[in-house]
């Protein structure tokens, strides 16, 4: 479980395919903390930390997550948003995030306004997946609200400080995100569809 509120960027410094898996090694800032078989976020993907090594750390992808997450697009040095797992008791400052992205999406605009930057992404129609204006979405791991949402597209407004400390500052137009929606909307969305 995560929150969507990222703590660091980490860095990819080795990629290894074995047979259907990708193992892919990052630099980051609190690998000295991470214990194996603990569970990060790298841009919203969940992943178990199976090696650590002074300041890396490798955790294993596999064909499901491959295929249905960015994860076969990383390269190394590419920057990613990391997470830890939450601890119970902690302050639940973004939204529920799962860690199981949902779908990716592509971006098609990026306006900057004075004070915020305004990001607008689209997305498949026949995952049946839903935003509501004011409502939750983690773009890339990152815990959002929807300022505008349309059928297969919304746009999230992103402050200064979230720009600077997230991927967020290396995006660009037709890049593709990870894509998790709320968890409650994904139940909600579904029970209705059953009525």
């Amino acid at each position: 479980m995560f929150t969507g509120i990222i703590e660091t960027l980490g860095e990819i410094t080795d990629i290894k395919k074995e047979q259907e898996n990708l193992h892919l090694t990052i630099k980051s800032a609190f690998t000295t903390e991470l214990k194996i078989d603990q569970s990060v976020a790298h841009n919203g993907v969940c992943l178990t930390v199976v090696a650590i090594n002074d300041n890396e750390y490798t955790v294993t992808a596999i064909k499901e997550t491959i295929d249905k997450t960015t994860v076969g697009n990383f390269k190394i040095n590419d920057k990613v948003n990391l997470e830890r797992g939450m601890k119970l008791g902690d302050r639940l400052d973004g939204h529920i995030v799962q860690g199981h992205v949902d779908e990716t999406g592509n971006c098609t605009n990026i306006v900057n306004q004075e004070g915020s930057t305004v990001f607008t992404f689209t997305y498949e129609s026949d995952k049946n997946n839903v935003t509501i204006e004011k409502g939750s979405i983690t773009v890339n791991g990152v815990s959002l609200t929807v300022v505008n949402s349309k059928e297969n597209e919304f746009s999230v407004a992103i402050i200064p400080y979230t720009l600077e400390h997230t991927i967020f500052k290396y995006l660009s137009k037709k890049d593709t995100v990870n894509l998790e929606f709320d968890v409650i909307g994904k139940y909600v969305s579904r029970l209705t569809k059953k009525s």
